[in-house]
């Protein structure tokens, strides 16, 4: 493999596709693919059959496009008229759109007037949800073939590594990171540079790179996503990651319940063996990296760092003590930089288009774009990449619809069990790890829930509180007993049997999980609790000072 050749195939992928008058992309990614998209594609395929426009008209299943509360969606562009999205698609309603737009535009062509009963599958072009997204991450989610490498390559894809390779050393390419400003984009925020340059200064016989795609967190779903429709921005990634620090080796460590995302993943690998970006002596080179999947057994508590490692050595997937960091002693006691999905497939672009490009985008000190998946009581839920700094408020009113539907919110929810639960008033808050932190929020994986007036926050805590007990391993006393005794106190007061001297019970029990746990699953647990009981108190005090008990609780 060299860059001519990419350069050629490039080339080639772009010729390919403007032989074709129109292009049809479906997305094939879990949401669609559990409303039905597979009937949809089917048609399509027998539609271009018997109609015979196979020269004319190309099928391209895609991953996800983003509004995944209206799929199956299809985009259907045709040459010399504006793409068009449409939504909420079956199998019957794909064959009249092709019948009544597809092949009309293709007779009639400037004549053409679009049908207007077709109109109420169309998603509007100015629609919030998308005009107000800056997508790096998900630049190519819902445009390229994830099942071929050609299809990335036509987008730069591996252009990064090629730079990476032919011009910098792994120290410059360590400072153009740190330039960038990138910091992970799950969890804490820990720079990526920093924690690159650890693992690069170690001297050890061997250094490892981890993907870390357990994804757990309820109501999150963007390394699924990105993993099933751009698996091979993230091989590029953990690549170029693994040149940085002196790695020869590296994993991508899935979810076990993510069958599509582990499938996708492994095809891209392969795919990057076949045309030597994996292996030996890449692009010509002196560098060897390899890859491979790894299956986690489903638990949330593999999400962590260290419990991630133990589980690959074979161990019970408990965490440990740090220090020592994985980055100076991690996976079989060697140094080791686990990065998760959405942070690796920043990596690319950063490297192509600089890193004074990626650091304008966001504020100071929150450089680039975050990923978040919107659920709840929203009118568009999906996917969305926004610039740091955006207020939240932007998110839940105009990207997500809330104000369409008239909906009244009582809260949103981001970060899943390990995040917090914020009121209307601190809407103007802006997207910024710092920013979030002072109110009690972490961003975490970015799962952003939209809860209205119908929702009891207190049964949102036993949920997460259930949550926390079921999954923690159990290692240590302050999150296994605490957790328990946490929901113990919670469901005393949901049935009504609480007192005031309860509320001060959860904030001490809270507080001694965060400040004795030993992972970030005991130490975060209680910012839900701690949440609710700072900005929602009547929504806990309602059961102890209102509520009648039924006797039948007693």
């Amino acid at each position: 493999m060299s860059y001519e050749r990419l350069c050629e195939t490039a080339e080639q992928e772009c010729r390919d596709l403007e032989k074709y008058d129109g292009i049809i992309y479906t997305c094939g990614s879990t949401g669609c693919v559990s409303s039905g998209c597979q009937d949809v594609i089917q048609a399509i395929t027998d539609c271009i059959a018997s109609h015979d426009i196979a020269g004319r008209i190309k099928l391209i299943v895609t991953g996800c496009m983003g509004l995944c509360s209206l799929g199956p969606l299809v985009r259907i562009e045709l040459k010399g008229r504006e793409p068009v999205l449409f939504k909420q698609i079956d199998s019957l309603t794909i064959r009249l759109i092709i019948l009544e737009y597809v092949l009309q535009v293709f007779r009639q062509k400037d004549a053409f007037v679009f049908p207007y009963f077709l109109e109420q599958f169309v998603v509007p072009q100015d629609l919030p949800f998308f005009t107000e997204q800056k997508k790096i991450v998900l630049a190519n989610t819902g445009k390229v073939d994830p099942a071929r490498i050609q299809s990335y390559i036509a987008r730069e894809g591996f252009m990064a590594l090629v730079k990476v390779l032919s011009s910098m050393t792994p120290e410059a390419l360590i400072s153009e990171m740190a330039k960038s400003g990138l910091r992970g984009r799950s969890g804490a925020g820990f720079s990526t540079a920093a924690k690159w340059d650890i693992a690069r200064k170690q001297q050890a016989a061997e250094k490892y790179i981890i993907c870390n795609g357990d994804e757990g967190d309820p109501g999150a779903y963007i390394d699924r996503s990105l993993m099933e429709s751009d698996p091979f921005s993230v091989i590029e990634g953990i690549i170029i990651a693994g040149f940085a620090v002196g790695a020869a080796k590296g994993w991508v460590f899935i979810r076990s319940e993510y069958a599509l995302a582990a499938s996708r993943i492994e095809q891209a690998i392969e795919q990057a063996r076949d045309w030597k970006l994996l292996g030996n002596n890449i692009l010509g080179t002196d560098f060897s990296f390899d890859c491979e999947v790894r299956l986690g057994a489903g638990t949330f508590v593999c999400g962590e760092e260290t419990a991630l490692i133990a589980t690959m050595e074979g161990k019970r997937g408990t965490p440990s003590h740090r220090p020592p960091y994985p980055a100076v002693k991690g996976l079989w006691t060697m140094p080791t930089v686990i990065n998760n999905v959405k942070t690796l497939a920043n990596i690319p672009p950063i490297i192509r288009n600089g890193a004074d490009w990626f650091r304008a985008i966001g504020t100071e000190g929150n450089s680039g774009t975050k990923v978040f998946s919107i659920t709840g009581s929203a009118l568009n839920s999906g996917l969305i990449e926004v610039p740091m700094g955006i207020s939240l408020g932007r998110i839940v009113y105009h990207m997500a619809g809330v104000a369409e539907t008239g909906t009244m919110v009582k809260a949103v929810q981001i970060g899943g069990p390990s995040g917090g639960i914020l009121p209307p008033p601190f809407f103007d808050v802006k997207v910024e790890y710092e920013s979030l932190r002072d109110l009690g929020i972490f961003i975490g994986s970015g799962g952003f829930i939209i809860i209205d007036q119908t929702v009891s926050l207190l049964d949102l805590l036993l949920y997460y509180l259930d949550f926390a007990v079921d999954e923690s391993c159990g290692r240590c006393a302050a999150c296994r007993i605490g957790s328990t005794q946490v929901l113990g106190v919670l469901k005393k007061i949901r049935k009504g049997r609480g007192t005031l001297d309860d509320l001060a019970l959860l904030e001490r029990l809270c507080m001694a999980m965060k400040n004795a746990s030993l992972c970030g699953l005991g130490q975060a647990a209680a910012n839900p609790v701690f949440s609710t009981l700072k900005y929602f108190p009547e929504e806990i005090e309602g059961y102890i000072t209102t509520r009648e008990v039924d006797t039948h609780e007693r």
